[in-house]
């Protein structure tokens, strides 16, 4: 798939039909349009599965070349293009939605490119170029997205800047160490430093924990001025006003605060070299990381569900070791839920690892991740949490998070493994989905996910300093 393509004879012909197709659900009437048929091993048309950009217009491609959103001035910008995440998921998508890749073959007749024999796509190596190749018999038509020669030098000026992983890190690693930073740079505005958690409606906003973990990725990365930029559009949000923010800056409505943001932003601040600027008043070079970081108690976590006393946010908020081991402890286990022995273990436990250290914990953590990783069922990865209601499908950034923080516990086998379940769950394209399908490791949901991508960033930097 990554093979150069060779020319033939045939002409390149690119055509596209713009509609945005937003119509609302019907909730699945027999006269619902009905998504196009994807070709065999590969997803429906118009899931996004790549991206493009460079932190300024931002597109997501489907698998077959077609835009199915658009938005600017930034990742995190209005939508000028947007197929519905909600149609995507019901199988309801109309053909003529959003931009769709139609090709002149040699007959004559105009067809998108999944009515093609075969389809493969590849980036331009160290860009943000995405090649779409399809061949319809002996025909082969390529459809590209962003190519301008402006945007390959830029983006491969940016990667050389990369601090390189250790010598001794093997091929994979730094292929996905070097896909996982472009992926960033093309979620991240260059402008303003709002980092959009993926390129898809619903998406397309700034979480404070995803971009605080993007910054951490930046400054591991060797992109100080990046991470700075981000901790310095976080720091102009009301962190108090909602969960997630447009790319402005204005809150988001429909959820409310989540009580690990100004964690986050701490820790965010800590590894871009801010923390102590921010601190203000009194004494500059307090260590904020000991104190509780904003009110963590009865507010929703990372699983974004009900309000409650959760684990990761008072992780994420540095409560200290016996309040931890007085609310959360159950038998030799971490659990989700402070006072309820049956929530289970989280995988956020590992942030009591990194990036809020909290070495008195470490054993207990090393226990209770090892009792979530047994009962692991695939090779994908790992759900959230025990108990997890949201189906079997292993979620990324969870699998990420938990060989980060192996890694630094020095068990290097187990934090291998987990990334071997990483690569399994990335796309051909090197892009890793917020989750993937149990059972064919086929993308579910948003692809890339920029939160995966830090957490991925984070562990291989771990592993081959």
């Amino acid at each position: 798939m990554h093979s150069g393509v060779a020319w033939t004879r045939a002409a390149l012909v690119l055509v596209a039909a713009i509609c945005l197709g937003l119509a609302a659900i019907s909730g699945g009437a027999s006269d619902d349009p009905r998504t196009p048929e994807a070709l065999p091993g590969m997803p429906p048309p118009f899931l996004g599965v790549a991206m493009v950009g460079s932190g300024g217009r931002t597109m997501a491609v489907d698998a077959y070349g077609n835009v199915v959103d658009l938005r600017a001035p930034g990742p995190a910008g209005e939508p000028l293009v947007e197929v519905s995440a909600e149609r995507q998921a019901a199988g309801t998508v109309p053909a003529d939605a959003g931009i769709v890749a139609r090709v002149r073959l040699d007959n004559g007749k105009r067809v998108p490119l999944w009515e093609a024999d075969s389809v493969v796509q590849r980036y331009l190596a160290g860009t943000n170029v995405l090649w779409t190749v399809a061949r319809f018999g002996e025909q082969r038509v390529i459809v590209t997205r962003g190519l301008a020669l402006r945007a390959v030098r830029a983006d491969r000026r940016w990667i050389a800047r990369a601090r390189a992983l250790g010598d001794d890190a093997p091929g994979w690693a730094r292929r996905m160490y070097e896909r996982s930073l472009l992926v960033l740079r093309a979620l991240t505005d260059r402008r303003t430093g709002a980092v959009a958690a993926g390129a898809r409606d619903g998406w397309a906003y700034v979480w404070p924990r995803d971009a605080g973990a993007v910054a951490l990725a930046f400054a591991a990365g060797g992109y100080g001025a990046e991470a700075q930029r981000v901790v310095s559009f976080l720091r102009s949000l009301d962190l108090e006003a909602a969960a997630r923010f447009h790319g402005d800056g204005t809150p988001v409505e429909g959820r409310a605060a989540q009580g690990d943001a100004e964690g986050w932003l701490v820790a965010a601040e800590r590894a871009a070299g801010l923390a102590a600027a921010r601190a203000g008043g009194g004494d500059p070079t307090r260590e904020r990381s000991r104190a509780p970081a904003g009110p963590w108690r009865d507010r929703a976590d990372y699983q974004e569900g009900a309000p409650g006393d959760y684990v990761a946010n008072a992780i994420a908020s540095g409560v200290l070791y016996p309040s931890l081991r007085g609310g959360f402890e159950h038998l030799e286990d971490l659990v989700r839920i402070a006072g309820d022995p049956d929530s289970g273990v989280d995988s956020a436990v590992a942030w009591a690892v990194r990036p809020f250290p909290r070495p008195a914990l470490f054993p207990l953590v090393r226990r209770s991740l090892r009792h979530l990783l047994a009962e692991r069922r695939t090779g994908f990865g790992i759900v959230p949490s025990e108990n997890w209601h949201g189906g079997e499908d292993p979620w990324t950034a969870p699998t990420a998070w938990t060989a980060w923080a192996f890694a630094a516990l020095g068990d290097r086998r187990t934090a291998l493994g987990l990334m071997a379940d990483l690569r399994r769950a990335t796309t051909p394209l090197g892009l890793l989905p917020e989750r993937v399908d149990v059972r064919t490791g086929l993308p579910t949901s948003t692809t890339p996910l920029a939160w995966s991508h830090a957490f991925a960033i984070l562990t291989l930097r771990e592993l081959w300093p």
